[in-house]
């Protein structure tokens, strides 16, 4: 998010009816015991004085990195013992925060860590231990995504997923359409003149631009500046032509445009063959489902092109890394975060398991070998893409709420829903919840 956009400061004040952190940490279930223990006496993970426990999940970290920490951090007599969490990872960290024992000195947080602004307090402020002095290594905006509305640094950048249009070049040139990158991406600087492509498309090669409306909804959404609150947590989505609006209606038109597949994400299997057999020529998506077409669909390599999406590029994915506050040697840990988050490590943890990195010069170091995009690089396509993403504010709340309205927008799609009346459910039931939890709407 190199292009900073209007957002209120991170330590902005809460206004006067925002709920008390002790009432927010109870309706989260995160509230700490009572007499909680000073920074390092809560029961840890392992005794061994020199030993920093990890959590991560599969594939989140280069093994070969992880290998060389296991026997020592670089600049530290430390060494790192690294523990796959399954798929209930956020329980595990959760009720571990919560019952304050077995916590990892060391965790990987998905791109959900806003889920945790409101136990912040579990975390260390990494800015007060020295982190900002490679700042200057990431894009901004990624940087600035690890920092809690009260200005606490406590989320260390990972990967990023920064977006695009992916789309099959010889199904559009058969259709008579624009083809080459340059071509695509002048022919939909809008999501409107998007939607006349993908309608045009649908008409020449009874094809589809994407498999569901949920890609475009979250396509937009993920580009625009503004989400569902701002950094004080006042919810915008209920402003008239706020941006959840806005890629609502987007999302409407196109789904009323018939350019999307109405295959749900949870019959993979379909979507996966669309994508191979051509009944669906495009997808709105970050650079690691590069990866996933390339496995999935992989007899139509060099078909495929990559066209910057309508307005901006936007992020999908990526993730952190923090410090419980029961941390056995913060330093050590930090120095860990520095040291594998290089830039040239970054690009060891891409060659390994396609992390994409969030520090630019990284790029330098990699090369793209492939030719599943034709001549086109993927790697340059989406580093040029981060530059451009714009800086925004994810929520506590927007967590709760966002799949409400992702929901409703796949019943107006697969079951005909109204689109009005869908958008009134989504926000009755967000405000329901929200109420519930004691936040004004």
């Amino acid at each position: 998010m190199t292009t900073p956009t209007a957002r209120r400061p991170l330590g902005a004040m809460s206004p006067p009816h925002r709920p008390s952190r002790r009432s927010l940490l109870l309706a989260t279930g995160l509230a700490p015991a009572a007499g909680l223990a000073g920074c390092g006496s809560a029961p840890t993970i392992s005794d061994d004085p020199d030993e920093l426990v990890m959590w991560y999940w599969n594939r989140a970290a280069s093994p070969s990195l992880l290998e060389k920490a296991a026997s020592r951090i670089p600049g530290s007599d430390r060494h790192v013992r690294a523990d796959v969490i399954g798929t209930s990872f956020d329980t595990k960290l959760r009720t571990s925060l919560a019952g304050n024992a077995y916590i990892p000195d060391i965790t990987y947080i998905n791109s959900n860590n806003a889920l945790y602004f409101t136990n912040e307090d579990q975390f260390l402020d990494l800015a007060e231990l020295g982190a900002d002095s490679v700042k200057d290594d990431f894009y901004e905006w990624k940087w600035n995504l690890g920092t809690t509305p009260t200005g606490r640094f406590c989320f260390f950048p990972l990967d990023i997923g920064p977006t695009g249009f992916f789309y099959r070049q010889d199904i559009f040139e058969d259709a008579g359409l624009p083809s080459s990158p340059g071509e695509v991406a002048a022919a939909v600087t809008t999501w409107e003149d998007w939607i006349s492509l993908g309608a045009e498309l649908k008409a020449a090669a009874d094809s589809f631009f994407v498999n569901d409306a949920q890609a475009i909804y979250e396509g937009v959404l993920n580009s625009s500046p503004e989400r569902y609150f701002d950094a004080d947590d006042t919810p915008l989505y209920t402003i008239p032509g706020s941006a959840v609006r806005q890629a609502w209606d987007i999302t409407a038109a196109a789904i009323d445009a018939g350019i999307t597949a109405k295959i749900p994400r949870d019959r993979g299997t379909d979507q996966n063959a669309a994508w191979a057999s051509g009944r669906t020529a495009g997808n709105i998506g970050a650079a690691w489902w590069s990866q996933i077409l390339e496995e999935s669909a992989p007899e139509t390599a060099g078909t495929w092109r990559l066209a910057a999406q309508p307005v901006r590029p936007g992020n999908n994915g990526g993730s952190f890394a923090a410090l419980p506050r029961t941390c056995k040697d913060p330093e050590a840990a930090l120095a860990f975060l520095t040291w594998i988050n290089s830039p040239e490590n970054q690009a060891t943890a891409y060659e390994d398991v396609q992390l994409f990195p969030s520090t630019p010069d990284s790029f330098s170091q990699l090369t793209y070998g492939g030719d599943f995009f034709g001549d086109q690089d993927p790697l340059d396509f989406f580093s040029t893409a981060a530059e451009s993403v714009p800086e925004s504010f994810i929520s506590t709340w927007e967590t709760i709420i966002g799949g409400f309205f992702t929901a409703e927008i796949t019943e107006v799609e697969t079951s005909g829903k109204d689109p009005e009346r869908a958008w009134d459910d989504a926000v009755a039931q967000s405000q329901k919840v929200l109420a519930k939890r004691g936040v004004e709407v």
